[in-house]
């Protein structure tokens, strides 16, 4: 079983027996399994480069370190903006590994079949970085959406049209199936006793 929280309540993730799902109705943070990994989505906004002007609910921020805590405890991945201040703050930015061994990689989730360019960093807790499943080469192809439109994040692309909200945040099915290798990876590590961020503590 894998679990997933923070995510949309139309997640792909929904469709998928194999995953244990916590979006806006059903409380995160009431999650207390221990030693199994997760994979978090907390959201971004308080920690983006714009969160100056974003309208964050109260204790939204607290999301994100909460998922850390739980990262570091359980393993699993936290999935964030390129230009979230997590990473450098709270988080190893890329190629830097924390006291937990955990890591951060930067991905374009375009590469996994998302409908733009859409450069995200992934913290990393409970594998060592050299037993990641490999990564799918760089896609330089053209993605449609509908009505043959080429998007981009903000629109902010020449030839582009705004991605719609969904669009900006829903998680391709390649990179579902990518988790689901790390994690597999993370279980394997923790039933052989290796060295997670589960005993680096």
């Amino acid at each position: 079983m894998y679990t997933a929280l923070f995510v949309r309540k139309d997640s792909a993730y929904k469709k998928r027996d194999s995953w244990d799902v916590y979006d806006a109705d059903r409380d995160a943070l009431s999650f207390n399994e221990e030693v199994q990994p997760v994979v978090c989505h907390p959201p971004c906004r308080a920690w983006g480069r714009l969160s100056h002007m974003a309208n964050p609910r109260q204790g939204e921020a607290d999301l994100a370190l909460w998922s850390i805590d739980m990262i570091r405890k359980n393993g699993g991945i936290l999935e964030h903006p390129n230009g979230s201040r997590l990473f450098g703050k709270h988080l190893p930015d890329v190629g830097e590994t924390d006291e937990h061994g955990g890591f951060t990689i930067l991905i374009d989730q375009y590469d996994f079949g998302h409908v733009a360019h859409k450069k995200t960093k992934l913290y990393i807790c409970g594998i060592d970085k050299a037993d990641l499943p490999m990564l799918p080469p760089e896609d330089k192809t053209l993605h449609y959406c509908e009505k043959g439109k080429l998007r981009s994040i903000c629109g902010n692309v020449k030839g582009t049209t705004r991605c719609t909200q969904y669009q900006r945040e829903y998680t391709p099915e390649k990179l579902i199936d990518y988790f689901e290798q790390v994690v597999d990876r993370i279980y394997v590590n923790i039933a052989e006793g290796g060295l997670t961020c589960l005993n680096l503590q």
